[in-house]
């Protein structure tokens, strides 16, 4: 199990939680069964194969995958020209390369012509401890501005596998946060359904009502069945969609409960607050609402599990929150 007291090196995994099962590279095994339906998919990585979860791709196709090195921009070209041959490319690099380093790339030559590229993004937010340099915490916000740009954060390694599967079928941009290496499974598969656009109810409550992505989906599902020993009904929406955003779902939601409370690994600037607060104006609700997320600066090194307490996206720290 991983020492909570330390940075983890950057191909290490912090421990799934107690009790749940997890999924070793959901995203790989995912793409794997993608490109046995569709031979037009191809494989990209900026020289972090290995930390992207696209190796198990690259063993069963490795004709179609290609290592372009430590050049982000290179990459979203390399992409962009390979859609235009009608390939469906499927891109990956960490969220802060392909964001902040790779943005006009992203905006001009992939979303602009609406090209059928699909940019997998690593280490979301705030799951290293390797600072700001590698902390991805606002790029749901850049993204999300860019037009006709799909954006998704997946909670668990059910949520990766589908929403793979459906942005390769889905023909225009997709950018996709990643969790990798054993990723939890917090959704049954059997029973729960991703659709680009579309947020899912997956825990009814009236007193407050705990709207999530990515990975705070997990912890808010968790944060209601204690909050829920304390006397206090917690409903949780999941959204794995940033981009198109379900208005109509999350207005709805909210109508349903006394009071809000949104839970994203990103700043709280630009990002899920901030599409939720639009959409309560544009349907003409009125909540109150909490935003648990990241402030607005630079996080330092350190341990993840240390790191998540101090700025309040633990478990715990979200009961304290909502709980008050």
């Amino acid at each position: 199990m991983a020492n909570p007291s330390r940075t983890l090196a950057m191909g290490q995994d912090e421990a799934t939680a107690a009790g749940r099962a997890s999924v070793d590279a959901p995203f790989g095994r995912a793409l794997v069964e993608a490109g046995r339906a569709r031979p037009e998919i191809v494989g990209l990585t900026a020289d972090l194969g290995k930390y992207t979860d696209i190796l198990p791709f690259r063993d069963a196709f490795p004709d179609r995958f290609f290592n372009v090195g430590m050049a982000e921009q290179n990459l979203v070209g390399i992409a962009a020209g390979l859609a235009r041959t009608g390939k469906i490319p499927f891109a990956t690099t960490y969220g802060v390369f392909a964001t902040r380093r790779a943005f006009d790339f992203v905006a001009i030559a992939v979303a602009h012509s609406q090209l059928n590229v699909k940019i997998i993004a690593g280490l979301p937010g705030l799951t290293t401890g390797y600072g700001g340099t590698h902390q991805a915490i606002e790029d749901l916000a850049l993204m999300r501005m860019i037009p006709g740009l799909v954006v998704i954060d997946p909670c668990d390694a059910t949520d990766i596998a589908q929403a793979t599967a459906a942005i390769a079928a889905y023909p225009g941009p997709v950018y996709m946060r990643l969790l990798r290496g054993k990723v939890p499974v917090v959704l049954d598969p059997a029973t729960y359904s991703f659709e680009i656009g579309k947020a899912k109810r997956l825990r009814d409550g009236s007193d407050v009502g705990i709207i999530a992505t990515g990975m705070m989906t997990e912890r808010a599902i968790d944060a209601a069945a204690a909050l829920a020993q304390r006397g206090i009904a917690a409903g949780v929406l999941h959204v794995p969609t940033i981009k198109p955003f379900d208005v109509d779902g999350v207005a709805a939601f909210c109508a349903s409960v006394d009071r809000v409370v949104t839970a994203e690994n990103h700043v709280v600037v630009g990002g899920l607050a901030s599409l939720v607060v639009e959409a309560l104006h544009e349907r003409g609700v009125a909540k109150p609402v909490t935003r648990i997320g990241l402030p607005d600066r630079y996080i330092e090194c350190g341990s993840v599990p240390h790191l998540q307490s101090v700025y309040g996206l633990s478990t715990d720290r979200m009961i304290e929150t909502i709980a008050g």
